[in-house]
């Protein structure tokens, strides 16, 4: 039977894990730097397996505005490049047949904005996703009270106690929003 200290723990951790979601989603949204985190979860067909290019080449950043992919298995080459050709990322790679480079190109300021764009919904869905663990957490205590568990008053400081995490964790979507927005407009 969950006490209340279980069900405010679970659900910190469950949003600590939305923040995090949300940075890593944050991340594949370019900026017109380089960054391996842009390529290194699109999918190549590895020998008909679905696998991430991080495991199975190196992407290094040599210079701020260029990616090199370096296939550990130089017959995956094409593989590689169809992936990165599917992924849809706006990008152009060229291919020597031993490495991959794809360089990144300046960012318009349409482009910057319909990436902001991109990022709030990513975020928003960040919001989402907390605000359905705060009513899932809300849920468990109601019951626990319903069922003589806990008291009206108990009942009553632990939601207050979900509702600051709510508020904590949002505002850590907000800050990740924030320092993207304005990583994406910087010129």
């Amino acid at each position: 039977m969950p006490d209340i200290d279980e069900v405010l723990l679970d659900a910190e951790e469950r949003m600590e894990k939305s923040v995090e979601v949300t940075r890593r989603e944050f991340a594949t949204v370019r900026t017109g730097r380089a960054s391996p985190a842009l390529v290194e979860n699109i999918r190549v067909d590895y020998y008909g397996t679905p696998t991430p290019l991080y495991q199975l080449a190196t992407i290094t950043v040599p210079e701020p505005r260029l990616l090199v992919i370096s296939p550990w298995d130089k017959t995956q080459i094409q593989a590689v490049e169809r992936a990165l050709a599917k992924a849809d990322l706006g990008l152009m790679p060229h291919s020597d047949g031993n490495i991959i480079r794809i360089p990144i190109p300046e960012l318009t300021e349409e482009r910057r904005r319909e990436l902001v764009k991109v990022i709030g919904r990513k975020a928003e869905d960040g919001r989402v996703a907390i605000r359905n663990i705060r009513r899932e957490a809300n849920e468990r205590l109601r019951k626990m009270q319903k069922a003589k568990e806990i008291s009206e008053d108990e009942c009553e400081r632990a939601l207050e106690e979900v509702q600051k995490l709510t508020d904590e964790y949002i505002e850590k979507i907000e800050e990740l929003y924030e320092a993207k927005r304005e990583e994406l407009m910087e010129v």
